[in-house]
């Protein structure tokens, strides 16, 4: 992956819907140099899809939940981790290290849902022994963007 690449990747990220001539214009190549650019980078698993970056509260899922999940043997981490790849509301799934096992994060209408979420999908999976949950009051910051540059964390010139 090149500088051009990652310039592709960092723009369609704030700007997905624009052109391909757009794109171009952005970074410098012709229309058709971006569209094999593309192609290529989603071939190689760079681009893993393309979506629209949804208001949770437009949508009814105000509520956002930070739950750790502790198995006691590592047995159980295929079936946890299928179980919560298959729910929705579970938005991402971290294997982590410390005193957890997972970090979750789920998106949810309601405390109800989350109390309904936690004992009927969470705590009785095999494996589960204890859990920690925290809400989230509000978030500052919230994003799905990574940065693509190399180095210092800065943006490119």
């Amino acid at each position: 992956m090149d500088e051009i690449d990652r310039k592709i990747l960092a723009h369609i990220q704030h700007s997905g819907h624009d052109s391909y001539a757009d794109i171009g214009a952005a970074v410098g190549l012709s229309v058709s140099a971006v569209n094999e650019r593309l192609k290529k980078l989603q071939a190689q698993g760079a681009i893993r899809g393309w979506a629209a970056c949804v208001d949770p509260e437009s949508v009814g899922r105000g509520v956002l939940a930070f739950v750790f999940v502790a198995l006691d043997r590592p047995e159980h981490d295929v079936g946890f981790r299928a179980a919560m790849t298959a729910r929705d509301e579970i938005q991402e799934c971290h294997h982590v290290t410390g005193d957890w096992s997972y970090l979750l994060k789920a998106r949810l209408g309601s405390v109800g849902e989350l109390e309904t979420l936690l004992a009927t999908a969470i705590k009785v999976q095999p494996g589960v022994t204890r859990t920690h949950t925290m809400i989230a009051l509000s978030s500052p910051k919230e994003s799905a963007f990574v940065p693509c540059h190399a180095g210092d964390g800065t943006a490119p010139p």
